[in-house]
């Protein structure tokens, strides 16, 4: 029987088994199927170098687009990088106060009212550098508090009279050690040629003119010592006399002051040690007495003097 055939005279058989072998063709190389010439409402294919747009999502807003010199009206603006950004200053930490020294002050070796070989001492090294100016007494009195204060003022020491471990430490670096007759000179003023009247035995042979006590053996001067006396109101008694009482630690009952190493000779009046003498110089005066204002030189005379002695005061 013969083959079947479609219109137009080809076998119907044949052409479906040449429409299948093109479909498989297209399968195999992955190619879309071509369009039909003359079919104008299909749009055409997309080039290769555009991308398809995505789909939204519909659970995210998509932002309004902008062009490049579009400024948002409600964003903050940027902010600057941290290589162009300004170095924030470093914390300052506020200064503690400082807290008040606890060093202890110098300690006070002495002051006005110390006696000693010491203040002695200081007296002779303050005279070697020009403050002190007059022979050392071994008394601290106002004289030597002011020379003390001198040298303190012109070393930029704190200026209190005083004598403290840094200024004695500072005076003794500047000096040398004292001599004998540094220490203890003969007496501030020359000694007078001595009255007749003491030229003979023990004497106390006392100068009104020169202001000056000579303890004398035989016209010999043993020790001298600077000595002051009483006001035009209270005079020292001129005359020869005798000690006729010793008083070591004497104290006036009628001005109520301290006489260290009085040696009594005419009433009340005696010659004994004065602090004030020591402090204050001859810008005062006694109540009578003779004044002597070197405490260890008095001191030395009234262990060598004897009740019965003769004291000689005379211009």
């Amino acid at each position: 029987m013969a083959a079947e055939r479609c219109a137009g005279g080809r076998p119907r058989g044949r052409r479906v088994a040449a429409v299948s072998l093109v479909a498989l063709a297209a399968l195999a190389t992955g190619c879309e199927p071509g369009t039909a010439e003359g079919a104008q409402d299909v749009p055409p294919p997309v080039r290769a170098t555009q991308a398809a747009a995505p789909t939204p999502s519909p659970f995210l807003t998509a932002p309004a687009p902008t062009t490049e010199d579009a400024k948002p009206s409600t964003a903050p603006p940027p902010s600057p990088s941290a290589s162009t950004a300004a170095p924030a200053p470093p914390p300052t930490t506020a200064r503690p106060a400082p807290e008040p020294s606890t060093a202890p002050p110098p300690r006070v070796l002495m002051r006005t009212g110390s006696e000693s070989e010491r203040v002695r001492e200081l007296q002779a090294r303050l005279r070697q550098i020009g403050h002190f100016g007059r022979n050392p007494t071994g008394y601290y009195g106002s004289v030597t508090a002011d020379a003390v204060r001198s040298f303190q003022a012109k070393r930029r020491l704190p200026v209190t009279g005083s004598t403290d471990a840094v200024t004695w430490q500072r005076l003794l670096a500047m000096t040398r050690v004292p001599t004998a007759a540094e220490l203890d000179p003969p007496t501030e003023r020359p000694v007078a040629a001595p009255d007749e009247r003491c030229l003979k035995g023990r004497v106390l042979c006392i100068s009104k003119k020169s202001r000056t006590l000579a303890w004398m053996n035989d016209g010999k001067v043993v020790s001298a010592m600077d000595v002051r006396f009483g006001s035009e109101y209270t005079p020292t008694r001129e005359g020869v006399f005798e000690v006729f009482w010793k008083s070591r630690d004497h104290v006036s009952t009628l001005y109520d002051t301290p006489m260290p190493y009085a040696l009594f000779f005419s009433g009340g009046q005696a010659v004994h040690y004065s602090a004030d003498f020591a402090a204050n110089g001859y810008g005062g005066a006694s109540h009578g007495c003779v004044n002597v204002r070197d405490k260890k030189k008095v001191a030395a005379l009234f262990d060598q003097v004897k009740t019965g002695d003769k004291v000689v005061v005379s211009w």
